[in-house]
């Protein structure tokens, strides 16, 4: 039997592993560029528009570079709480200090007038110190070889993101839901729900077991949510609100039993559940 683990942050680029990411990093790059904005600005009143066109070309560049910069950092802080990346990235950090350098070279010889040679100098300087700053770009590598579980990385990295996004749709939904009972064990769902995903991380061995389990039931709980939200948006509805009952407890109930059963690494024979729930949905009238 897995020995119980302490579960990471949510595997989700829009929840709540934004909290670790990078809040102002790269953003001094953006400074740099609106510095570069004034100046040009200040040449619409000349004649040479040499050095106009040379003072916007180096503006854009300093922003596609203060964007790719920004971007590996992005990236740089999700891998920190994934176990499984994806191998083929760009390098964001290196490709947006070699445009840092590139539009600080460009401003350097037209917009201040530096020989060329001081001026690839100066470039060359400004991306070593982008580079300093903020660093290499990681390698992603996977701790094991997921080709050796029956899966890829992509396959894993696809199904939770899918189903972390069918989690928050529900957390949104349930938002406007004012029965206390109800918002409550939904929260118990979407807790259950990200503990079975961070097993499916661990192990990706579990995924192929798990997938028609996060198809139907993830997905139907976040239709009946939806579904309930729609139809019952304030107004009292007796019958209505014991349906939806009926059918979360349904769910919470198997989420936990799924989650047992994938922490004992055994195999969970879902077809039974999984034709009552799709029965139960239909009689009830929630979706």
């Amino acid at each position: 039997m897995r020995k119980n683990k302490t579960y990471p942050r949510p595997y989700s680029r829009n929840h709540k592993t934004a909290a670790r990411r990078p809040l102002t990093g790269g953003f001094l790059l953006y400074l740099f560029a609106a510095i570069l904005l004034i100046a040009l600005i200040k040449t619409l009143n000349s004649d040479q528009i040499v050095n106009f066109l040379a003072g916007l070309i180096s503006f854009l560049t300093m922003l596609g570079g203060a964007w790719c910069v920004r971007k590996g950092l992005f990236y740089e802080a999700e891998a920190a709480v994934r176990k499984w990346n994806r191998s083929t990235r760009v390098p964001w950090k290196v490709t947006g200090a070699v445009l840092v350098g590139v539009s600080t070279a460009i401003a350097s010889s037209f917009m201040v007038g530096q020989p060329i040679i001081i001026a690839v100098g100066t470039g060359v300087g400004a991306l070593v110190g982008c580079l300093l700053s903020y660093g290499l770009d990681p390698q992603y590598s996977n701790p094991d070889a997921v080709s050796t579980l029956g899966v890829t990385t992509d396959e894993v990295i696809e199904a939770l993101e899918e189903a972390e996004a069918k989690i928050v749709s529900i957390e949104n939904a349930t938002k406007s839901i004012r029965e206390f009972e109800l918002k409550d064990r939904l929260n118990r769902i979407a807790g259950k729900a990200r503990e079975i995903l961070d097993v499916i991380e661990q192990d990706p061995r579990d995924l192929r077991r798990a997938r028609k389990f996060m198809k139907v039931y993830l997905e139907g709980a976040e239709k009946v949510t939806q579904g309930y939200v729609k139809m019952h948006p304030g107004a009292q509805d007796a019958k209505l609100e014991d349906n939806f009952r009926n059918v979360l407890k349904t769910i919470e109930d198997v989420f936990t039993e799924q989650h047992k059963k994938l922490m004992e690494n055994d195999v969970l024979d879902l077809d039974i559940q999984i034709e009552v729930l799709q029965a139960q949905l239909k009689h009830e009238g929630v979706i």
